[in-house]
């Protein structure tokens, strides 16, 4: 009897061991393609799956979201400028299925599909509007890669540029076009200055003309202001339109003789 029991312990482990591989238990994030006889069966998870061994097989496939960092690309940008780009790509798996049935490796996939995507859309633009509108390239390429990969089963959420690293020659060259461009501001804003100016003397002195008593108190006015600035002796002429009129309010002014 003892030798019978010792004869079924091989078999009884065996049966343990099969059913202990069988079980799987998967996170909340995963799920599990299942494979019956190299064929698609389903998906399974999260949480306690059963898979018969040497029959079906079971590929865990995660549905966090990837963070990948593109390394840096030689991009020539339409004006001919060489430059060293490099961005970050967030994606997730939205159809497990697809992403282990039509892609061998969708994490390589997907990095190699973005590097050649990143290079093919900035060389589309200048290096100003490289530098400046950043945010309408993160668009263009994270639209781009999310329509390539959606035979993948893969859902491109967002694409930012970190980093556009120039040569120092052409950092030079910014330089002094911003510099340019700060000194054409400056004589402009210089020029606008002394337009309205102009502008402003120009209609202060049609008042004055159409006034003649205003214009001979601004000219003694001015006479006042600067016998206060100088203390030594100033002759100026007085014009003879001005004596004209004191000499008429005199008269005008004094008492008649009978």
């Amino acid at each position: 009897m003892i030798d019978l029991q010792l004869g079924f312990l091989p078999l009884l482990l065996a049966l343990a061991f099969l059913a202990f591989s069988s079980i799987k238990i998967l996170r909340e994030y995963e799920r599990g393609v299942i494979f019956m006889l190299g064929r698609f069966w389903k998906v399974k998870g999260p949480g306690l799956v059963i898979v018969v061994p040497g029959i079906q097989q079971i590929v865990k496939v995660d549905l966090r979201v990837v963070t990948m960092d593109v390394p840096p690309q030689d991009v020539i940008s339409r004006d001919n400028v060489s430059v060293k780009v490099n961005a970050i790509v967030f994606f997730r798996v939205v159809d497990p299925e697809k992403a282990i049935i039509q892609v061998e490796n969708f994490l390589v996939a997907t990095s190699q599909l973005a590097q050649t995507t990143l290079r093919a859309v900035l060389g589309k633009h200048e290096l100003d509007e490289m530098l400046a509108e950043r945010e309408r390239l993160n668009l263009d390429v994270q639209q781009i890669l999310d329509a390539q990969t959606d035979s993948w089963g893969i859902k491109v959420t967002n694409v930012e540029i970190k980093h556009i690293d120039l040569n120092e020659s052409m950092v030079r060259a910014i330089a002094r076009q911003a510099e340019a461009e700060r000194e054409r501001r400056a004589k402009v804003i210089h020029a606008e200055g002394e337009k309205q100016a102009a502008q402003a003397l120009r209609e202060a002195a049609e008042m004055l003309s159409r006034e003649p008593a205003a214009m001979q108190l601004r000219y003694l006015q001015t006479l006042t202001q600067i016998a206060g600035d100088k203390s030594s002796t100033l002759v100026f002429p007085v014009p003879v339109d001005i004596l004209r009129n004191l000499f008429e309010r005199a008269t005008k002014g004094a008492p008649s003789q009978s």
